[in-house]
């Protein structure tokens, strides 16, 4: 049998902040009704409690009428499953489940729950609230029937659907998207896993930004912040940040650029390491610019109905993006004017990128792997 312990203290803060509460009755025979219970430990910080009171609290019991008892799976990621529901008013939702089996998905769930709360961009996905059931921690989302971006661009039966009007579209919006996060909102957010499959893509393909677990609160003066803890994923993650542990906004701006190139071309950046050598997509699109053959890496399958110019200009931020120094990347607001051709766009330098063989990197025993590339937690920085 379920017990609900929200102590009498907690309900009376929900009662006071107004906090709405979703909930709906539900039986089964031979069981006890389903009811919330909060985990006490999710609470114990003060800013933590706050942000999971400002949002929604979702009784366990709709979550798992909403899902037919988390019948209908749409994926799997580091934090752990991912399932569709309904909400009793109709409400479409996509609920992220912690997996019991997660090391840092508990850290990842606060981390979330705090930022979210206080962000709201079209560009961004949607929190609707979370439930927290015992030991069970969920976030429940807007659900984005076309899934993720690297579902379509790195498929090539998929990839025929994008043409270049929609890719440019999906570029610009997720530009737009960080932003925000960077600049425009009240909080300046900073990333830190920016990927394909970070990308979620609604009915009419406006993309999106997803899974702020790892994302970080700048103060509204902070330029960068250093760690020994490096969490990301291989291909989008800056070199300042993979070899030395600093991280900025020019840290995303970086993956910003990866992903510029991978929609362009279609490609993974990891998609050229091969056995003998290992020039990933950022030194092919460095070397095609500097022999002025830069039209081999549009995608063929993207079709023929694209401005060249448009395309080009694209191709050209996206390498201002992937420069070696965080100093010679431009920020966002700058990076959304070259994107609209508004401004003169600089020539690039050589992106950063491995001329050789990728070492090994050294991955300790909390390793955490996720199954869109591999997310990467705990290197230490050097």
């Amino acid at each position: 049998m379920h017990f609900c312990v929200f102590g009498f203290l907690k309900r009376h803060i929900v009662k006071q902040i107004g906090v709405r509460r979703i909930r709906k009755p539900f039986h089964t025979a031979g069981k006890a009704r389903l009811t919330s219970a909060a985990d006490d430990n999710i609470y114990e910080e003060d800013s933590v409690k706050r942000s999971i009171l400002s949002s929604p609290l979702v009784e366990f019991s709709t979550v798992y009428s909403a899902t037919n008892n988390f019948s209908d799976k749409l994926g799997e990621g580091g934090f752990g499953p991912v399932y569709k529901g309904i909400l009793p008013d109709g409400q479409e939702i996509a609920i992220k489940r912690l997996s019991k089996s997660s090391s840092q998905g508990s850290e990842e769930f606060k981390n979330e729950v705090m930022v979210l709360s206080k962000l709201q961009h079209r560009n961004l996905v949607r929190l609707f609230g979370c439930c927290i059931h015992g030991e069970e921690k969920m976030m429940l989302y807007e659900y984005m029937p076309n899934k993720s971006l690297d579902s379509f661009i790195f498929n090539e039966s998929k990839r025929l659907v994008l043409g270049w009007k929609l890719r440019y579209k999906i570029i610009q919006g997720i530009g737009r998207g960080l932003l925000y996060l960077h600049q425009d909102s009240r909080l300046k957010i900073i990333h830190r896993d920016l990927k394909a499959s970070n990308i979620l893509l609604d009915d009419d393909f406006n993309p999106k930004i997803s899974d702020f677990g790892m994302a970080r609160i700048f103060g509204e003066h902070q330029l960068q912040d250093l760690t020994r803890r490096i969490v990301g994923t291989y291909g989008y993650i800056s070199p300042e940040y993979a070899m030395e542990g600093k991280y900025s906004e020019k840290s995303d701006v970086f993956s910003f650029g990866v992903l510029i190139l991978e929609i362009v071309s279609g490609r993974r950046n990891s998609s050229f390491i091969d056995e003998e050598w290992s020039m990933n997509l950022l030194g092919y699109a460095w070397t095609l610019w500097k022999e002025g053959s830069v039209s081999e890496l549009i995608d063929p399958l993207m079709g023929t109905t694209y401005t060249y110019d448009e395309v080009c200009r694209c191709i050209q931020v996206g390498l201002l993006c992937v420069q070696e120094l965080p100093a010679e990347r431009p920020t966002m607001s700058l990076v959304l004017r070259m994107l609209s051709g508004d401004v003169t766009i600089p020539s690039p330098k050589q992106a950063a990128f491995f001329a050789g063989r990728v070492p090994h990197l050294p991955v300790d025993d909390n390793y955490s792997g996720s199954a869109n590339q591999l997310t990467y937690t705990d290197l230490q920085g050097r």
